[in-house]
């Protein structure tokens, strides 16, 4: 394997963990606001 087509792999690989990373985080956190909303005290602050 050469020079370009190991970094075009480790460019692929490190972006795609990276995006897949955040894809799972997002998903953790709308899951964790759907079990446990938010409540009124907390979002009617005045």
């Amino acid at each position: 394997m050469d020079n370009v087509t190991f970094g075009l792999t480790m460019l692929l690989v490190g972006m795609g963990g990276t995006l897949l990373t955040l894809f799972l985080i997002a998903a953790l956190i709308r899951g964790l606001t759907t079990f446990f909303p938010p409540s009124d005290e907390e979002t009617n602050k005045e």
